[in-house]
Protein backbone atom coordinates (compact mmCIF):
# COMPACT_ATOMS: atom_id res chain seq x y z
CA UNK A 1 0.00 0.00 0.00
CA UNK A 2 1.38 3.46 -1.02
CA UNK A 3 0.30 6.22 1.56
CA UNK A 4 0.16 9.47 -0.45
CA UNK A 5 0.48 12.39 1.50
CA UNK A 6 -1.03 15.55 0.29
CA UNK A 7 0.48 18.31 2.41
CA UNK A 8 -0.62 21.81 2.27
CA UNK A 9 1.91 24.42 3.38
CA UNK A 10 -0.67 26.76 5.29
CA UNK A 11 0.42 30.24 5.45
CA UNK A 12 -0.09 34.08 5.87
CA UNK A 13 2.37 36.49 2.99
CA UNK A 14 4.95 38.05 4.92
CA UNK A 15 5.39 39.77 1.71
CA UNK A 16 1.60 41.71 1.80
CA UNK A 17 2.66 43.08 5.04
CA UNK A 18 5.68 44.51 3.83
CA UNK A 19 3.73 45.84 1.05
CA UNK A 20 0.46 46.78 2.68
CA UNK A 21 1.76 47.55 6.41
CA UNK A 22 0.42 45.32 9.74
CA UNK A 23 -3.23 46.59 9.51
CA UNK A 24 -3.93 43.84 6.46
CA UNK A 25 -5.00 41.02 8.28
CA UNK A 26 -8.43 40.36 6.35
CA UNK A 27 -6.91 40.98 3.36
CA UNK A 28 -3.56 38.59 4.17
CA UNK A 29 -6.58 35.95 4.94
CA UNK A 30 -8.48 35.94 1.62
CA UNK A 31 -5.52 36.08 -0.44
CA UNK A 32 -3.09 33.44 1.61
CA UNK A 33 -5.43 31.39 3.37
CA UNK A 34 -9.21 31.64 2.20
CA UNK A 35 -7.68 32.42 -1.42
CA UNK A 36 -11.03 34.40 -2.45
CA UNK A 37 -11.77 35.40 -6.08
CA UNK A 38 -14.65 37.12 -7.71
CA UNK A 39 -15.42 33.22 -9.16
CA UNK A 40 -15.20 31.97 -6.22
CA UNK A 41 -13.06 30.63 -3.12
CA UNK A 42 -10.02 27.49 -3.64
CA UNK A 43 -8.17 27.51 -0.34
CA UNK A 44 -8.15 25.79 2.60
CA UNK A 45 -11.95 25.56 2.56
CA UNK A 46 -12.70 24.48 -0.69
CA UNK A 47 -9.23 22.26 -0.74
CA UNK A 48 -10.89 20.60 2.52
CA UNK A 49 -14.56 19.93 1.00
CA UNK A 50 -12.82 18.34 -1.89
CA UNK A 51 -11.00 15.94 -0.28
CA UNK A 52 -13.46 15.12 1.82
CA UNK A 53 -15.95 14.38 -1.20
CA UNK A 54 -13.39 11.73 -2.02
CA UNK A 55 -12.46 10.53 1.42
CA UNK A 56 -9.24 11.77 1.56
CA UNK A 57 -7.27 13.23 4.28
CA UNK A 58 -4.36 16.09 3.73
CA UNK A 59 -1.73 17.78 5.96
CA UNK A 60 -1.87 21.07 6.45
CA UNK A 61 1.80 22.39 7.55
CA UNK A 62 0.21 25.45 9.78
CA UNK A 63 3.04 28.70 10.15
CA UNK A 64 1.96 31.06 13.67
CA UNK A 65 4.40 33.27 13.65
CA UNK A 66 1.66 35.84 12.12
CA UNK A 67 0.21 35.53 15.52
CA UNK A 68 3.23 38.09 16.68
CA UNK A 69 1.68 40.96 14.99
CA UNK A 70 -1.60 40.28 15.07
CA UNK A 71 -2.26 37.40 18.11
CA UNK A 72 -3.31 33.73 18.06
CA UNK A 73 -6.97 33.99 17.45
CA UNK A 74 -5.55 34.96 13.45
CA UNK A 75 -4.10 31.10 13.65
CA UNK A 76 -7.50 29.99 15.13
CA UNK A 77 -8.63 31.00 12.08
CA UNK A 78 -6.95 28.54 10.03
CA UNK A 79 -6.80 25.64 12.36
CA UNK A 80 -10.05 25.47 13.48
CA UNK A 81 -11.87 24.46 10.29
CA UNK A 82 -9.10 21.96 9.62
CA UNK A 83 -9.08 20.27 12.80
CA UNK A 84 -13.08 20.27 12.90
CA UNK A 85 -13.12 18.86 9.04
CA UNK A 86 -10.82 16.05 10.63
CA UNK A 87 -7.77 16.87 8.92
CA UNK A 88 -3.88 17.11 10.16
CA UNK A 89 -2.42 19.97 11.60
CA UNK A 90 1.54 20.03 11.85
CA UNK A 91 3.68 22.48 12.48
CA UNK A 92 5.29 25.36 9.56
CA UNK A 93 7.25 28.35 10.11
CA UNK A 94 8.69 31.07 8.29
CA UNK A 95 11.13 33.36 10.06
CA UNK A 96 10.45 36.27 7.94
CA UNK A 97 7.86 37.33 10.06
CA UNK A 98 10.32 38.38 12.82
CA UNK A 99 11.05 41.30 11.13
CA UNK A 100 7.74 42.97 12.49
CA UNK A 101 7.28 41.21 15.73
CA UNK A 102 8.73 44.56 17.52
CA UNK A 103 8.70 43.72 21.04
CA UNK A 104 6.75 40.72 20.98
CA UNK A 105 9.75 38.18 19.38
CA UNK A 106 10.77 35.46 21.14
CA UNK A 107 14.78 36.07 19.63
CA UNK A 108 15.24 39.71 20.78
CA UNK A 109 17.49 41.39 17.83
CA UNK A 110 17.45 38.49 15.63
CA UNK A 111 15.66 38.22 12.23
CA UNK A 112 16.65 35.95 9.11
CA UNK A 113 15.10 34.78 6.48
CA UNK A 114 15.23 30.96 7.45
CA UNK A 115 15.59 29.20 10.27
CA UNK A 116 18.81 28.06 9.16
CA UNK A 117 20.28 31.22 9.92
CA UNK A 118 19.44 31.04 13.83
CA UNK A 119 22.20 29.70 16.30
CA UNK A 120 20.47 26.03 17.58
CA UNK A 121 19.54 27.73 20.88
CA UNK A 122 17.72 30.21 18.91
CA UNK A 123 15.93 27.90 16.65
CA UNK A 124 14.95 25.70 19.82
CA UNK A 125 13.35 28.88 21.06
CA UNK A 126 11.48 30.04 17.72
CA UNK A 127 10.52 26.13 17.85
CA UNK A 128 8.84 25.77 21.17
CA UNK A 129 7.21 29.36 20.66
CA UNK A 130 5.58 28.96 17.23
CA UNK A 131 4.67 24.70 18.60
CA UNK A 132 3.08 26.71 22.14
CA UNK A 133 1.18 29.68 19.49
CA UNK A 134 -0.46 26.56 17.34
CA UNK A 135 -1.42 24.15 20.06
CA UNK A 136 -2.94 27.70 21.53
CA UNK A 137 -4.60 28.56 18.53
CA UNK A 138 -6.73 24.83 18.59
CA UNK A 139 -4.15 22.43 17.21
CA UNK A 140 -3.37 19.14 18.64
CA UNK A 141 0.32 19.17 19.54
CA UNK A 142 2.29 18.55 16.34
CA UNK A 143 4.86 15.89 15.63
CA UNK A 144 6.43 16.85 12.46
CA UNK A 145 7.71 20.12 10.75
CA UNK A 146 8.46 22.24 7.19
CA UNK A 147 10.79 24.78 7.49
CA UNK A 148 9.52 27.67 5.39
CA UNK A 149 11.21 27.81 1.98
CA UNK A 150 12.55 24.37 2.91
CA UNK A 151 15.24 26.54 4.87
CA UNK A 152 16.15 23.98 7.04
CA UNK A 153 19.58 22.64 8.54
CA UNK A 154 20.73 19.95 10.76
CA UNK A 155 20.50 22.16 13.85
CA UNK A 156 16.82 22.35 12.63
CA UNK A 157 16.65 18.74 13.17
CA UNK A 158 18.33 18.32 16.03
CA UNK A 159 16.79 21.25 17.84
CA UNK A 160 13.08 19.65 16.82
CA UNK A 161 14.26 16.40 18.13
CA UNK A 162 15.41 17.81 21.50
CA UNK A 163 11.63 19.23 21.53
CA UNK A 164 10.21 15.99 20.57
CA UNK A 165 8.88 15.95 17.53
CA UNK A 166 9.29 12.88 15.58
CA UNK A 167 9.48 13.79 11.86
CA UNK A 168 10.75 16.36 9.81
CA UNK A 169 10.03 17.33 5.69
CA UNK A 170 11.85 19.96 4.46
CA UNK A 171 14.26 18.04 2.24
CA UNK A 172 13.57 18.16 -1.53
CA UNK A 173 15.71 16.17 -3.50
CA UNK A 174 13.54 17.48 -6.53
CA UNK A 175 14.64 20.85 -6.21
CA UNK A 176 18.82 21.78 -7.31
CA UNK A 177 19.09 25.14 -5.56
CA UNK A 178 17.19 24.84 -2.31
CA UNK A 179 17.20 26.84 0.54
CA UNK A 180 17.52 23.53 2.07
CA UNK A 181 20.84 22.78 4.09
CA UNK A 182 20.00 19.47 5.76
CA UNK A 183 23.19 17.14 4.87
CA UNK A 184 21.43 14.75 2.36
CA UNK A 185 21.72 14.43 -1.12
CA UNK A 186 19.28 13.95 -4.21
CA UNK A 187 19.52 10.10 -3.56
CA UNK A 188 17.89 10.45 -0.60
CA UNK A 189 14.37 9.89 -1.03
CA UNK A 190 12.68 7.84 1.05
CA UNK A 191 12.25 8.01 4.90
CA UNK A 192 15.02 7.71 7.07
CA UNK A 193 16.68 8.49 10.52
CA UNK A 194 18.83 11.70 10.37
CA UNK A 195 19.74 13.72 13.33
CA UNK A 196 17.15 12.56 15.70
CA UNK A 197 14.39 12.47 13.67
CA UNK A 198 12.83 10.94 10.74
CA UNK A 199 13.56 12.91 7.66
CA UNK A 200 10.82 12.42 4.69
CA UNK A 201 12.07 13.65 1.95
CA UNK A 202 9.21 15.72 -0.87
CA UNK A 203 8.53 13.32 -4.05
CA UNK A 204 9.99 14.05 -7.21
CA UNK A 205 9.91 12.48 -10.99
CA UNK A 206 12.86 12.48 -13.37
CA UNK A 207 12.58 15.84 -16.07
CA UNK A 208 14.26 16.84 -19.11
CA UNK A 209 18.29 16.50 -18.59
CA UNK A 210 18.10 13.77 -16.20
CA UNK A 211 17.09 16.13 -13.93
CA UNK A 212 15.04 15.79 -11.06
CA UNK A 213 11.89 17.65 -10.49
CA UNK A 214 9.58 18.15 -7.26
CA UNK A 215 6.42 16.73 -6.82
CA UNK A 216 4.13 20.07 -6.21
CA UNK A 217 0.51 20.54 -8.02
CA UNK A 218 2.15 23.60 -9.72
CA UNK A 219 5.26 22.34 -11.06
CA UNK A 220 3.63 18.37 -12.33
CA UNK A 221 0.51 17.57 -14.80
CA UNK A 222 -2.03 15.71 -13.74
CA UNK A 223 -0.85 13.23 -15.71
CA UNK A 224 2.69 13.39 -13.90
CA UNK A 225 1.33 13.15 -10.43
CA UNK A 226 -0.90 9.84 -11.48
CA UNK A 227 1.82 8.05 -12.69
CA UNK A 228 4.14 8.91 -9.75
CA UNK A 229 1.69 7.35 -7.49
CA UNK A 230 1.44 4.48 -10.02
CA UNK A 231 5.10 3.88 -10.28
CA UNK A 232 5.51 4.36 -6.46
CA UNK A 233 3.14 1.63 -5.85
CA UNK A 234 4.61 -0.37 -8.69
CA UNK A 235 7.78 -0.06 -6.74
CA UNK A 236 7.01 -0.89 -3.01
CA UNK A 237 7.53 2.90 -2.20
CA UNK A 238 5.33 2.96 1.12
CA UNK A 239 5.41 6.87 1.28
CA UNK A 240 4.96 9.37 -1.53
CA UNK A 241 5.11 13.15 -0.25
CA UNK A 242 3.06 15.83 -2.37
CA UNK A 243 3.31 19.96 -2.11
CA UNK A 244 0.30 22.37 -1.99
CA UNK A 245 -0.12 25.52 -1.12
CA UNK A 246 -3.23 27.57 1.00
CA UNK A 247 -3.10 29.88 -2.29
CA UNK A 248 -1.94 27.18 -4.91
CA UNK A 249 -4.69 27.11 -6.99
CA UNK A 250 -4.64 30.88 -7.66
CA UNK A 251 -2.62 32.99 -9.87
CA UNK A 252 0.69 34.69 -8.83
CA UNK A 253 -0.76 37.74 -8.00
CA UNK A 254 -3.42 35.43 -6.13
CA UNK A 255 -6.39 37.58 -7.59
CA UNK A 256 -8.17 34.97 -9.88
CA UNK A 257 -8.13 31.34 -10.10
CA UNK A 258 -5.46 29.39 -11.78
CA UNK A 259 -8.09 27.41 -13.66
CA UNK A 260 -4.88 24.78 -15.16
CA UNK A 261 -3.86 24.33 -11.46
CA UNK A 262 -6.96 23.90 -9.76
CA UNK A 263 -8.22 21.32 -12.43
CA UNK A 264 -4.73 19.44 -11.57
CA UNK A 265 -5.72 19.44 -7.35
CA UNK A 266 -9.46 17.63 -8.67
CA UNK A 267 -7.22 15.28 -10.75
CA UNK A 268 -5.20 14.57 -8.31
CA UNK A 269 -7.95 13.67 -5.87
CA UNK A 270 -10.02 11.81 -7.99
CA UNK A 271 -6.68 10.11 -9.38
CA UNK A 272 -6.30 8.47 -5.48
CA UNK A 273 -9.76 8.24 -5.09
CA UNK A 274 -10.00 5.75 -7.99
CA UNK A 275 -6.34 3.81 -7.47
CA UNK A 276 -6.22 0.85 -5.73
CA UNK A 277 -3.23 -0.34 -3.22
CA UNK A 278 -3.02 3.67 -3.09
CA UNK A 279 -4.54 6.45 -0.21
CA UNK A 280 -3.92 9.35 1.88
CA UNK A 281 -2.13 9.51 5.07
CA UNK A 282 -1.20 11.74 7.73
CA UNK A 283 1.47 12.26 10.73
CA UNK A 284 -1.40 12.10 13.29
CA UNK A 285 -3.08 8.82 12.23
CA UNK A 286 -0.10 6.74 9.85
CA UNK A 287 2.88 8.74 10.43
CA UNK A 288 5.77 7.90 7.65
CA UNK A 289 8.06 4.86 9.03
CA UNK A 290 11.65 4.39 7.74
CA UNK A 291 12.11 2.48 4.79
CA UNK A 292 13.84 -0.57 5.07
CA UNK A 293 15.29 -0.25 1.25
CA UNK A 294 18.91 -0.09 1.17
CA UNK A 295 18.99 1.40 -2.33
CA UNK A 296 17.64 4.80 -3.15
CA UNK A 297 13.95 4.95 -4.26
CA UNK A 298 13.14 4.47 -8.06
CA UNK A 299 11.42 7.78 -9.26
CA UNK A 300 8.90 7.81 -12.23
CA UNK A 301 11.19 7.79 -15.86
CA UNK A 302 10.55 10.71 -17.79
CA UNK A 303 8.11 10.26 -20.45
CA UNK A 304 9.10 12.92 -23.24
CA UNK A 305 5.11 13.37 -23.99
CA UNK A 306 4.05 13.21 -20.59
CA UNK A 307 5.87 15.85 -19.32
CA UNK A 308 6.50 17.69 -22.72
CA UNK A 309 2.63 17.93 -21.98
CA UNK A 310 3.20 19.76 -18.88
CA UNK A 311 5.97 21.81 -20.13
CA UNK A 312 3.44 23.57 -22.83
CA UNK A 313 0.48 23.64 -20.51
CA UNK A 314 2.55 25.20 -18.23
CA UNK A 315 3.64 27.91 -20.67
CA UNK A 316 -0.07 28.48 -21.52
CA UNK A 317 -0.76 29.01 -17.58
CA UNK A 318 2.21 31.37 -17.75
CA UNK A 319 0.75 33.52 -20.36
CA UNK A 320 -3.25 33.37 -18.97
CA UNK A 321 -2.14 33.53 -14.82
CA UNK A 322 1.41 34.54 -14.78
CA UNK A 323 1.34 38.12 -14.53
CA UNK A 324 -2.24 38.51 -13.51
Amino acid sequence: MTQVYITVDTEYSASIVQRMGKDCRAENYARSISATTPEGDVGIAYQIDFMNRYGLKGVFFVDPMPALIWGTEAITDIVEPIVEAGHDVQLHLHSEWLEFAGDATPVKGRTGGNIKDFTFDDQCTLLDYARTTLIAAGAPRPTAFRAGNYGANDDTCRALAVLGFTHETSHCPGIAVSACDISLTSTDRQPLQHCGLIEVPIGCVETFGGELRHAQITALSSAELKAAMEHSRANGVDALTLVSHSFELLCRKREKINWIVRRRFEALCKAIATMNEVGTATYAANPPSVSTSCTPVSVLPLDPVRSGYRVAEQAVANILYGGS
